[in-house]
């Protein structure tokens, strides 16, 4: 699909007209909990350096407000990151994923361009049925994929079995909900979210 054709689609349309089943709910995504001992730290220098920039572009916001928690997630769980790994399952199925984090489980972080959402989340579930497509053996049952546009974070689940995608409801706001935000994006990547 090109990205105007995602523009034009819901994530539900999408979904269906992909052959999977979709529904929003309260997702309640299992979190790690373990010793974090760098995000107190990594918030307070997100927090320090927030006034004296300008986050008007996707770039800013990628580096400010992305990158610490890409950084954090590699030093506690040991992950490989691909950015901007390109998927091409069909002539009508190629996608980006901006972020592909690959442990002992994986999750897809899509970065939602023009702080727009609902365009995101169309592409994170595109993004999911991709990689479903594109992996024989998936590492997990539930592949988990999460939308940001820096300042808040969503979350989606397919279930490889059952062709199933769910729409999490939660919002996580990036500095309200940071030690929550870290310790789901860890247990995701290290596997005990099943």
């Amino acid at each position: 699909m090109t990205v105007q054709e995602l523009c034009d689609i819901e994530a539900q349309d999408l979904a269906k007209d992909l052959g999977y089943s979709f529904e929003r709910k309260w997702l309640k995504l299992p979190q790690y909990t373990g010793e974090l001992d760098r995000s107190p730290q990594t918030q307070e220098r997100i927090e320090e350096v927030l006034p004296h920039v300008s986050l008007t572009s996707d770039r800013a916001k990628r580096e400010i407000l992305v990158s610490p928690i890409i950084r954090d997630l590699i030093h506690y769980t040991k992950a490989n990151v691909r950015i901007e790994c390109p998927i091409q399952v069909t002539e009508q199925l190629q996608v980006v994923l901006d972020y592909f984090i690959k442990s002992h489980q994986c999750i897809v972080i899509i970065f939602a361009k023009e702080a727009d959402t609902d365009f995101g989340m169309t592409e994170l579930i595109a993004s999911l049925i991709a990689l479903d497509r594109r992996l024989k053996y998936p590492p997990q049952t539930n592949l988990i994929g999460a939308v940001t546009d820096g300042r808040t974070w969503e979350f989606a689940r397919l279930n490889h079995e059952s062709k199933h995608i769910e729409q999490g409801l939660e919002i996580y706001g990036f500095l309200k909900n940071f030690d929550a935000l870290m310790r789901i994006l860890v247990q995701v990547v290290t596997g005990e979210n099943q």
